[in-house]
């Protein structure tokens, strides 16, 4: 028997198991447990078994509009049920309001766009729900004179399940990205730049990066640039009052240009800072916390934790670059210091307990760090693969250069310097991306037609994509949209 036609059979007769952990294997013996297949090829951390859409029906954004209709991506995310969104069209969608993720069991594939691919605009994209896989999606907010401070994504709301991949966030007027309080969460691989430092939020300057944290969190291999402040900063326990189940890794990640304090806070959790990459740049080097990892903080007790509650935290092949010219020698002994003993990077906040309760000498097991590279390496990798990067856009390409570089190129309108800006147009605005033709796709599965043929597929069968015909792990859908991207992780 056609090894399709099996496969389509096995899925009829087990439908429902197909969007929970359990689905169809090539010759359908017996269920493939999901939870143990990660979300794609190179997710890692504690996201990595998020299984999202697949198996479930497939919505296809043909509108680059925002007013909910059949066709827009705000109909598609609006649907129930496991589901996968897929683009037949690139370019700006410029959001009426925000963007909510309220309905779980969904994969959106960034990367299926055809020519340069999506940027979200205006309004934030928020993700407040379970079981969520984003891929290669832009988001660069900016300032609409409806809204106040906030990000350019978010999810703060108790959820499980997430992984963000791929993807781009800047010119947010609170943080640029901001995740914390969700369980089994990891973001990844994401340029996250160019907060604006003077724009509209109702506590005046705020160009911000963001705020991490979570009950079993991984944030590895993304870029933060061009931010005063929150590189990150870490939530702690303060809206849980649970800082035992608070647990994060930052590993391979790469900080350039920040200020004031960086990274800081962290109020309760346990926390591995590991092979990460920071480099001063000029903002860096007009602020004392250039040679700082991490300022920890003791909780005020005004929210859930008690007062005096604080993170441990584990510090080990951290890196700080001292190549940027508009450092002093003075300050580049500083960061070698830093690289002799990762220690001297901690700062404890008004002496709240002694160092060695603050530091661990030990790892926390969080989650897998299946991509842990030596810091160098990490930068490298990062530079070449971040972002939405399948179509890297003119934004990301300066943020990398100007991270290769230590240099920046622009300066904020409102009074912000050495590569602070505040608003879009201080920068030019939001580049033209361009949509070509989106090919053929006769019954509507996700997957181009000539693909199928190629495959050995029916581009007349709607039900090949859920079929677990080309793979064990992932359904023909996934295959096809893994194909696009596989390229954009580090060959081992």
């Amino acid at each position: 028997m056609n090894k399709v036609l099996l496969g389509t059979l096995c899925i009829l007769f087990m439908l429902p198991l197909a969007a929970s952990a359990a689905i169809i294997g090539e010759n359908c013996p017996s269920p493939i447990d999901r939870s143990k297949v990660p979300a794609f090829p190179g997710a890692d951390g504690a996201g990595k078994y998020t299984t999202g859409g697949a198996g479930g029906a497939v919505y296809t954004v043909t509108s680059l509009a925002d007013d909910g209709s059949k066709g827009t991506l705000r109909w598609a995310i609006n649907q129930k049920g496991p589901r996968t969104i897929v683009f037949a069209v690139s370019g700006i969608i410029e959001l009426q309001k925000s963007l909510k993720v309220n309905n779980g069991d969904l994969t959106i594939a960034g990367q299926t766009a055809p020519g340069d691919g999506i940027c979200l605009k205006n309004y934030t994209f928020s993700i407040q729900a379970d079981n969520v896989i984003v891929r290669f999606i832009r988001s660069r907010m900016g300032v609409d004179i409806k809204q106040k401070g906030d990000d350019a994504m978010n999810g703060t709301k108790a959820h499980q399940n997430i992984i963000i991949d791929h993807c781009s966030m800047s010119w947010s007027t609170d943080e640029c990205a901001t995740f914390y309080d969700n369980r089994n969460f990891t973001l990844q691989w994401c340029i996250i730049s160019e907060s604006l430092a003077n724009s509209i939020h109702e506590k005046g300057a705020h160009g911000y990066g963001g705020i991490w944290g979570g009950q079993g969190a991984s944030f590895h291999h993304n870029l933060l640039a061009h931010h005063t402040n929150r590189t990150p900063r870490l939530c702690g326990s303060r809206y849980t009052g649970k800082p035992e189940e608070e647990k994060v890794d930052l590993f391979n990640n790469v900080i350039y240009n920040y200020g004031s304090d960086g990274a800081y806070a962290g109020e309760g959790g346990s926390y591995n800072f590991i092979n990460n990459y920071y480099k001063p740049g000029p903002f860096s080097a007009t602020k004392g916390s250039y040679k700082r990892l991490f300022t920890a903080y003791a909780d005020d007790g005004k929210n859930n934790n008690k007062a005096g509650v604080h993170g441990v935290f584990y510090f080990d092949g951290n890196y700080m670059d001292p190549t940027c010219s508009s450092l002093t020698d003075k300050q580049k002994e500083a960061l070698y210091k830093v690289n002799r003993d990762n220690a001297y990077g901690l700062v404890i906040k008004k002496e709240f307990a002694p160092e060695d309760e603050v530091l661990s000498s030990k790892i926390f097991d969080i989650a897998e760090r299946a991509s842990l590279q030596p810091a160098k390496k990490a930068y490298k990798d990062v530079l070449e693969f971040a972002g939405a990067s399948y179509r890297r856009d003119a934004v990301d390409q300066r943020i990398v250069e100007e991270t290769k570089k230590g240099k920046y190129t622009y300066e904020g309108s409102h009074g912000s310097t050495n590569g602070m800006i505040d608003q879009p147009k201080d920068v030019g605005g939001w580049p033209e991306y361009k949509t070509t033709t989106a090919p053929a796709d006769t019954d509507g599965d996700g997957m181009p037609d000539e693909w199928e043929k190629k495959n050995g597929l029916n581009p007349n069968d709607p039900a090949d994509g859920t079929v677990y015909g080309l793979s064990k792990e992932y359904t023909n859908l996934e295959v096809y949209m893994n194909s696009l991207v596989n390229h954009l992780f580090p060959q081992k």
